[in-house]
């Protein structure tokens, strides 16, 4: 008797499965959203979906389903686009429908829903534009940006001198230089490359970006409610992330003790100038969490961002021999060797522009883009988008747009040079993302790019420990397109 009731029950699911399965289908093909693969309950596509390679896993969707496609991450849909036109026509035409920062139950685990990379409406509008004309002013106390990168650009040579022509992986040294920058805006100070603390957290902050390229991440990203509780290498992001918290506070309550309003030194005492102007305000939302947030944002930003293109930069000129030799001539000739390289020299020098470029074009560092969301229901390329639907703009299928750039897949400097030699622009050149949510630290990035590439070579001569035409220059794999691969090199002076 208890087996066939058990039998009845069985059978009983098993239908109400099908039946919700088929109505969950049958709805969902009503709402005219994008095409895409068929959504299982609970696991929605994630079946299509490769969870260590996902940008590709994606670009290969679009073969099927089109530049506009939906997939379900759970339950949640989100809709991809795919390719120049279709981006841009998002982003920059339909700008202020997808303007908003889609929405993810992780940000919220991290950092409470503050900062200026994950908000939205006033909260994002009033950072963004006080982030801005803090970075802008170029005025850190007593110091440019500019010097302050010029200054470290003097650290880094140091270090590469200590090497003495052996080999190394410059992956530590250029991530110190890079973060060293960073930390002179928004904490006032730079670090000893020895010095212990910063190791620590240039180590903290490695690993959890390891730790979110890996599948383990991309699953604590598509399922962070149910992955906050279950046991693997990805939790050690939550234990890292309260260590980073730990310091970020230690820093503000020095800052908070020492402050000086007449006198702002970083980016921290201008933000606490502006907290002290509007503590009458109990609206305003320039208070501790978001002071916390953007300066997480910041640090996280500027230093792995930037230090990642110059790993690719290196790797790419030990590539490709005869590049490194065309900018050493251009440089020679504009800058020459007992002249600091500056910002103004860009304009100058069409060819390393042309190189940094391209390196920034083909290093696809963020192929995903950051995810946006819908700011109402609308119709974008003839299909229904609701509300608040996630979006990712596909970053790598603009920068590898066949239709923009020839021979997409290949390192070519070409791509940003006219036929007399001079720059040329192109408009599919997005590694900042388009529109209103592009990265507030693009100018810096962009500097530092162009001053510590250009400071290198006045000084050295890249050396590979192998044969240029067995340098593998393709992003690590199984790491969603994100890490560069490790390389060695060595240096002698120029």
């Amino acid at each position: 008797m208890e087996l066939e009731v058990s039998g009845t029950l069985f059978l009983v699911v098993l239908i109400s499965l099908v039946l919700y399965f088929f109505t969950w289908r049958r709805n969902l093909k009503r709402k005219n959203m994008p095409p895409g693969p068929p959504p299982l309950p609970l696991l929605g596509t994630m079946l299509h979906v490769s969870t260590k390679e996902m940008p590709q896993s994606l670009m290969k969707l679009s073969e099927t389903y089109g530049p506009v496609f939906t997939i379900y991450m759970s339950y949640l849909p989100a809709v991809v686009l795919v390719g120049h036109d279709c981006v841009k026509e998002a982003l920059i035409e339909n700008g202020n429908m997808f303007s908003k920062r889609g929405h993810f139950e992780l940000a919220t685990l991290l950092t409470n829903d503050c900062g200026v990379v994950f908000t939205n409406g006033d909260t994002w509008k009033q950072l963004r534009r006080f982030s801005l004309t803090t970075l802008r002013n170029f005025g850190m106390g007593k110091r440019s940006i500019e010097e302050c990168i010029q200054e470290e650009a003097r650290h880094l040579m140091e270090q590469l001198e200590k090497t003495g022509g052996t080999p190394f992986d410059p992956t530590h040294m250029l991530t110190l230089a890079v973060s060293n920058v960073i930390c002179s805006i928004v904490f006032g100070e730079r670090f000893d490359y020895e010095d212990v603390k910063f190791k620590t957290l240039i180590s903290l902050l490695k690993e959890v970006l390891l730790l979110m390229s890996s599948s383990w991440g991309m699953l604590l990203n598509l399922f962070p409610k149910t992955f906050r509780y279950v046991p693997g290498p990805h939790q050690k992001v939550f234990t890292h992330i309260e260590k980073l918290r730990a310091f970020v506070f230690e820093s503000l309550e020095s800052h908070k003790a020492t402050l000086d309003p007449n006198c702002p030194r970083d980016f921290i005492d201008c933000f606490l100038i502006k907290m002290e102007e509007e503590k009458n305000n109990p609206q305003t939302e320039f208070h501790s969490d978001n002071l916390f947030g953007t300066v997480m944002d910041l640090f996280f930003g500027g230093t792995d961002t930037t230090s990642t293109v110059l790993r690719y930069g290196l790797l790419y000129l030990l590539k490709y021999p005869e590049v490194e030799g065309m900018i050493h001539e251009e440089m020679d000739h504009v800058i020459g060797q007992n002249q600091c390289p500056s910002v103004e020299d860009r304009v100058q020098m069409p060819y390393t522009d042309a190189v940094i470029h391209e390196t920034l074009r083909f290093a696809d560092i963020i192929p995903l883009g950051l995810v946006r969301s819908t700011v109402e229901d609308t119709t974008f390329r003839g299909y229904h988008i609701p509300k608040d639907i996630l979006v990712f703009p596909m970053l790598t299928s603009v920068l590898k747009d066949h239709k923009c750039f020839k021979n997409p897949e290949n390192f070519d400097p070409t791509n940003f040079l006219n036929d007399d030699g001079s720059f040329r622009k192109n408009e599919a050149f997005v590694p900042f993302s388009l529109g209103k949510r592009s990265c507030i630290g693009e100018g810096l990035a962009r500097m530092e790019i162009f001053l510590f590439l250009t400071t290198i070579l006045q000084r050295f001569n890249l050396k590979s420990v192998v044969d240029p035409e067995n340098i593998e220059i393709t992003p690590q794999p199984n790491k969603n397109g994100l890490l560069p691969r490790t390389y060695q090199m060595y240096v002698t002076p120029r």
